[in-house]
């Protein structure tokens, strides 16, 4: 029985890697042949969606060989010999980073900030290095490129107040257009348990969109789910979860989904699986209610539950452990900053003259 349930919860997640196998195997049609033995070389170490995020960045760098030099803009990127490579300068490496930080295609124009810009170099300095190692091309100017620097961002995320605004609009629907209202008379319960869930636990999008009936354990309070690597985990949540999810529950149970989605927790209107752009959509809706000056994402929900763990734990590695980080120190840089309160005690307990007795 046992086997069969976790034979469910794989079922959505393999039908996503599948999705990227084709996605990433048309992606690598459009590179120079030679790049198909180096993700043959990764496919067993890095996750589909790696392979196929470098994919894309490596036909943006072809595409840019392409277009700025006058030899290879005369030949088919997939006809590009791997000597290409060994052509390339470390300069021409900077310059490709300039060059993605503001460029246009088919009319649309695209940008890449730190993040972006880490990613590419990632990507370059990975293809770069199986084929020094396997001595096909003599430099790697990659290893000598410079990883952006990231700065600190500020953490985004709703206060106390807000986040209890916010789920008496999801009830109540006040705030919404018209269409929107007569949306929300059919998808109220649903929406109040996911976004309950998404504040109460922290799990990430794509962990609750994956979310199967079985999942939910209500003798424990836990749901089972599915995370970034493969790995499963059981996630905690407290009785306003608990309240939510036995609401919307009543409900899901009698709606007949479609064929293939049956074991889906949560349903779009269609009655298939709800998918992660029908999340974002939904919680920047109801965000909006609730204020204008904060761009509002599912992430910035987790963002919030983190916060508020560790403001009322001050328990790094409890909050590392809920939200499913692999590494404590992603979990202190974004959660452990010092407070306002705690910089304004700082401040008064410097004392620069000693006071008069």
């Amino acid at each position: 029985m046992q086997s069969n349930i976790n034979s469910d919860n794989q079922r959505y997640f393999e039908e996503q890697d599948k999705e990227n196998i084709q996605k990433l195997r048309a992606v690598i049609e459009t590179l120079p042949s030679f790049c198909k033995s180096y993700f043959r070389s990764i496919s067993n170490t890095a996750a589909v969606r790696t392979r196929l995020g470098y994919a894309y960045d490596l036909r943006i760098f072809f595409e840019y060989l392409h277009e700025i030099n006058p030899v290879l803009s005369k030949i088919d990127i997939k006809d590009f010999p791997i000597d290409v490579l060994d052509q390339i300068k470390r300069d021409d490496l900077d310059e490709y980073l300039e060059y993605v930080t503001l460029y246009d295609k088919d009319g649309m124009e695209f940008t890449n900030g730190e993040n972006g810009k880490k990613r590419k170099v990632s990507a370059l300095r990975s293809m770069y290095n199986y084929f020094f190692k396997m001595d096909k091309i003599e430099t790697n100017p990659a290893s000598k490129v410079n990883t952006p620097k990231l700065h600190d961002k500020e953490i985004i995320r709703l206060e106390p107040n807000e986040v209890a605004i916010m789920l008496d609009k999801v009830e109540e629907g006040e705030g919404l257009t018209k269409r929107q209202k007569a949306y929300h008379k059919l998808t109220r319960n649903r929406d109040v348990a996911l976004i309950t869930l998404l504040l109460g636990t922290g799990i990430r999008v794509s962990e609750c969109v994956g979310l199967d009936l079985s999942d939910i354990n209500f003798d424990t309070n836990g749901i089972r789910v599915h995370r970034k690597g493969g790995n499963e985990s059981i996630v905690y949540f407290g009785d306003e979860v608990e309240s939510a999810l036995r609401v919307y529950l009543l409900e899901r149970n009698k709606i007949v989904a479609l064929s293939g989605h049956e074991d889906a927790l949560f349903l779009s209107i269609q009655n298939r699986r709800i998918t992660v752009r029908a999340v974002e959509n939904l919680v920047k809706k109801y965000a909006k209610t609730v204020t204008t000056l904060k761009k509002i994402t599912p992430h910035k929900l987790r963002s919030t539950f983190g916060t508020n763990l560790y403001n009322e734990t001050g328990d790094i590695y409890l909050v590392a452990d809920v939200l499913g980080h692999k590494d404590v120190n992603t979990t202190r840089k974004h959660y452990a900053a010092m407070q306002d309160a705690n910089r304004r005690k700082a401040a008064r307990i410097i004392h620069l003259r000693e006071e008069n007795e």
